[in-house]
């Protein structure tokens, strides 16, 4: 898989945070989840998005935000109106002063607000996910990312708009699956745009050479490979491959698969809590879990082991 995916098919949307925010102006949230990632839309009148550092931004009717944690920032009707409620860790709600909050209050599945009704409403799409590979994509996010329907139109959060009310047998998956297509999509949009200073090795997929090396190393990273291998695969010398990964992915082939590698051992640490290291270790391409624990050690600090107790207790 490419880290774009990865993103989503590790640690993907599962049971993931929605809500339906009906509002009316005066309103104010902070949001301090300390969340990787949330997903915003205005399905109806605008909203300010405004974080502690860096400029407020306006979003309007079909426009979509993405907020890259975990620092806190401001949802409100305007910059200048005071919080009225704090959103904390497991998306608990106090009022600023740390009391029980009357004035927003559940309206609805998946809907809260002041009432049925408002000029101000929002899709909210909260992911608590971790792992190694989702750290490699979120690194290359900046804080805020803003897509304008004018210039991304797309059907997904207006579906998403749809679904969300909705209480009926497998609705959670329903809605997981269209919070991952609006988020991949998104995040693609925003990756295609000129100046949006996507990561290298995105850029580097669409190169025939380079696109196709990384292809072959993030699907088959138990494959014993050497640049020889890789480059008769692409079909260049080894030089040229050498000269060309690099160039356009910012390290080496082996490199690049070291790094790729162990993220996805830390990933699977965490999504198979039963995996011998010995296991994980051939899954992911080393021969041995001495050989694993040696690498991972060297990058992370802390044993295999030692993470996934780590993870489990986080």
């Amino acid at each position: 898989m490419d880290p774009l995916a990865a993103l989503l098919d590790g640690p993907r949307a599962h049971g993931a945070f929605l809500l339906r925010s009906v509002l009316t102006p005066p309103w104010s949230l902070r949001i301090e989840d300390r969340a990787p990632l949330t997903v915003v839309s205005a399905v109806r009148g605008r909203a300010w998005i405004v974080p502690d550092t860096g400029d407020a931004v306006l979003i309007g009717e079909g426009d979509v935000a993405i907020a890259r944690g975990p620092d806190p920032y401001v949802v409100a009707d305007h910059p200048e109106t005071p919080p009225q409620a704090h959103i904390l860790p497991g998306q608990e709600c106090r009022t600023p002063d740390g009391g029980h909050l009357t004035e927003l209050t559940h309206v609805g599945v998946r809907t809260w607000g002041h009432g049925t009704d408002g000029p101000d409403v929002l899709l909210t799409g909260t992911y608590g996910m971790e792992g190694e590979l989702s750290d490699r994509l979120l690194a290359a996010l900046p804080p805020l990312i803003v897509l304008r329907a004018a210039d991304w139109p797309t059907p997904l959060a207006g579906l998403l708009a749809d679904e969300i009310g909705k209480d009926v047998p497998g609705q959670e998956a329903v809605l997981d699956r269209l919070l991952d297509l609006l988020l991949i999509a998104a995040l693609r949009a925003w990756f295609d745009r000129p100046g949006s200073h996507a990561p290298a090795w995105y850029r580097a997929h669409a190169d025939p050479v380079v696109g196709h090396a990384l292809r072959l190393l993030q699907h088959q990273p138990a494959e014993p490979w050497t640049v020889a291998k890789l480059a008769a695969d692409t079909g260049v010398s080894r030089a040229a491959l050498a000269r060309r990964f690099t160039a356009l992915v910012g390290e080496p082939p082996i490199a690049y698969l070291a790094g790729w590698r162990l993220a996805l051992a830390a990933d699977l640490l965490r999504q198979q809590p039963d995996a011998t290291i010995g296991a994980i270790a051939h899954q992911v391409g080393y021969g041995s879990a001495f050989a694993l624990s040696a690498a991972f050690k060297r990058e992370f600090g802390v044993s295999p082991q030692r993470y996934r107790v780590r993870a489990r207790a986080s």
